[in-house]
């Protein structure tokens, strides 16, 4: 044990007896994903890292090679989140079946290559340019240049979309020499996430993925969907084609692709494809080698369950019997009749059984956390590794299935006004005797490891001060066993990143801005930086002033009128030189409102190089709004209040 009251600790007799009984209950020793990880290895780096253009890795393959090579799990990490992974850890170039590959390991997801006849079909382009042009490097030297004649999103999240621009250019997209293929949908959600809720979403990704963590035994080993979310430069490239219907088929470079729409499911905007003259299944996010999220604790929509089954019964109907292999956007394949059978029949069913269930208990009088509580799948698809929570976990998606039909309330009338978490925290304090009395009765349950309980309590006293030291400190070495104990890989973050915190502090980088992407930002239309700016605009401060004008986007060809009005922005198009009586009229193009949404450039600026020209009205409107507007910090409190 350490001297240091602020570094990791050991795992305790209770985490260590916890991981004991786990690891007695699974097979850990069953060889046949790592058989299927391994299948149809072409080539494996040498590399050390992909490095980013100042020389810092966006990637370690070290890393990777070290956990592969250790098979016994440290007593400080689940045994079962170890198994995961190790397998994760595998990378490298694959062969699915002949003429279509995978590059898997360089980044959370994987990136497919299809053979066209003039090039390469790219599926889901990664986080960062950096990996996706590593990816495409290594298939390069495996098989000889080639271009990249299309991009195929599966689906809005940025681990599938936000490294384009290491495969293909702006130049490639706008010259027609490569289609950009996305679901209906794909571009209003990859915004509405990355975008109008993105310094919150970034900042809880922080603790999800485990990103302020240092990597290995006291910190991040793995998300479960992946080894981890790689560093680098994001960019988004809308599609040019977007697929509407389930069983529009598509000729791209020669290749036939079937699609089945899956909207809702594990994303608003998501689709699965059949390659039929490969007999090979596309199966996007929908199916994959862990428990997937109903609700992802960075914060989403919450999915359909039900849905979610629905589509996965449609392609075990309609595609399956027509693929002799289903690959998907992470983990590895599945290949044969049987293995494919048994694994979409048992997706199905869990996702089915989670939502049924969940309701039934709900109709039955419990309420979320009681539901999750009891809840657990039935033997046959608990003990399928694929369906073990290392990603999403059955006490969570109870919660999203319940939160999705009857929202956060539980009808108990003390709970439909509660006090905030402070004042509660300052009120349960003084009610429990004090924070001492808190603390000497919380290291008794501690040492019992009643740690979800201990957690639950110190909170409290956390909250209601802060600067209590005693209590952060005891708080951090409850949430880091929590952590240790985790068989799911975000828990693990959280608890870890929690404890971090408490111990050293929130991170301190005054004016941070928001963490959107100034790429994303670029490529959005101008009705939706205008929604990006609302969600900025301080209602407070806002709600005594009046402003109409009409914003010209010389880039377009389109107008907008905008108004403020009772602290709200509106903005509605409309033809240019049709707004009635605006108090100035602006012409801008898009790229440079998105400067000034990213707070990249400044108005002065815009107006001298005359980027933004006020041609009609008042000079001022324009700052006026501006001077509204907030700036968002990525490092808000979040352990503490």
């Amino acid at each position: 044990m350490t001297t240091d009251p602020r570094a990791p600790k050991g795992a305790s007799e209770a985490t260590r007896a916890a991981h004991s009984a786990l690891a007695a209950r699974l097979p850990l020793d069953d060889r046949a994903d790592f058989d299927r990880a391994e299948r149809g290895l072409l080539t494996r780096t040498e590399d050390d890292a992909i490095l980013n253009a100042f020389g810092h890795p966006s990637w370690d393959f070290a890393a990777n090679r070290a956990l592969a090579a250790t098979p016994a799990a440290p007593d400080t990490v689940n045994p079962s989140l170890w198994r995961q992974a190790r397998l994760n850890a595998a990378h490298g170039l694959y062969e699915v079946t002949e003429g279509i590959y995978q590059v898997r390991g360089y980044d959370l997801a994987n990136i497919t290559f299809v053979r066209g006849e003039a090039g390469w079909i790219v599926i889901d382009p990664l986080t960062a340019a950096e990996t996706s042009a590593a990816a495409l490097a290594a298939v390069t030297a495996h098989f000889g240049e080639r271009p990249v004649t299309a991009v195929v999103y599966t689906h809005c999240h940025v681990d599938h979309f936000a490294g384009i621009r290491g495969v293909v250019t702006d130049e490639d997209v706008v010259s027609g020499r490569v289609r950009v293929i996305g679901p209906e949908g794909f571009l209003q959600h990859a915004v509405s996430e990355n975008v109008i809720a993105g310094t919150a979403m970034s900042r809880r990704a922080l603790y999800m993925y485990g990103m302020l963590l240092p990597k290995g035994a006291h910190g991040h080993v793995d998300t479960g969907l992946g080894r981890a979310v790689a560093g680098g430069t994001w960019g988004l490239v809308p599609p040019t084609e977007t697929v509407s219907e389930t069983g529009t088929e598509l000729v791209v470079d020669g290749v036939r692709m079937v699609f089945q729409v899956t909207p809702g499911t594990e994303a608003p905007a998501e689709m699965n494809f059949l390659f039929p003259d490969h007999r090979a299944l596309c199966l996007a996010e929908n199916c994959s080698a862990v428990l997937h999220n109903l609700y992802t604790p960075r914060g989403a929509e919450v999915r359909d369950a039900l849905a979610w089954s629905g589509y996965i019964d449609d392609a075990l109907r309609d595609y399956a019997p027509a693929a002799d292999v289903v690959f998907a956007s992470h983990h590895w394949p599945r290949w044969g009749t049987a293995d494919v059978t048994a694994y979409l029949t048992k997706q199905r069913d869990a996702y089915r059984y989670l939502h049924d269930q969940s309701m039934r208990l709900a109709n039955q009088g419990l309420v979320a956390t009681e539901i999750a509580e009891q809840l657990q799948l039935p033997p046959g698809l608990a003990d399928e590794f694929f369906l073990r929570d290392y990603y999403g976990t059955v006490n969570h998606n109870a919660k999203a299935v319940y939160q999705k039909y009857l929202g956060w309330f539980d009808a108990n009338p003390a709970h439909l006004h509660p006090l905030p978490p402070v004042a509660a925290a300052r009120k349960y304090v003084a009610y429990m005797g004090g924070a001492d009395a808190v603390l000497a009765r919380a290291r008794e349950d501690f040492a019992k490891g009643e740690y979800r309980w201990v957690a639950e309590a110190v909170n409290h006293v956390v909250f209601a001060d802060p600067e209590n030291q005693e209590a952060r400190l005891l708080q951090a070495d409850t949430l880091e066993q929590l952590g240790y104990q985790a068989e799911s890989g975000p828990w693990r973050d959280f608890y870890l990143t929690g404890a971090l915190e408490l111990r050293q502090g929130t991170p301190e980088l005054p004016g941070l801005r928001s963490p959107v992407q100034p790429d994303v930002l670029r490529g959005m239309p101008g009705s939706m930086l205008l929604d990006y700016l609302a969600v900025r605009l301080d209602g407070p401060r806002a709600a005594g002033r009046e402003l109409r004008l009409e914003l010209r986007f010389a880039d377009a060809g389109t107008a907008h009128l905008v108004e403020l009005s009772h602290g709200t922005l509106h903005h509605r198009v409309c033809a240019p030189g049709t707004v009635t009586e605006p108090e100035a009229v602006v012409s801008l193009t898009r790229a440079a409102l998105a400067g000034l949404a990213d707070d990249a450039a400044t108005l002065p600026e815009l107006l001298s190089d005359r980027t933004i020209e006020v041609i009609d009205g008042r000079s001022d409107v324009l700052s006026e709004l501006l001077e509204l507007l907030v700036t968002f910090d990525l490092f808000f409190p979040v352990i503490e209040r």
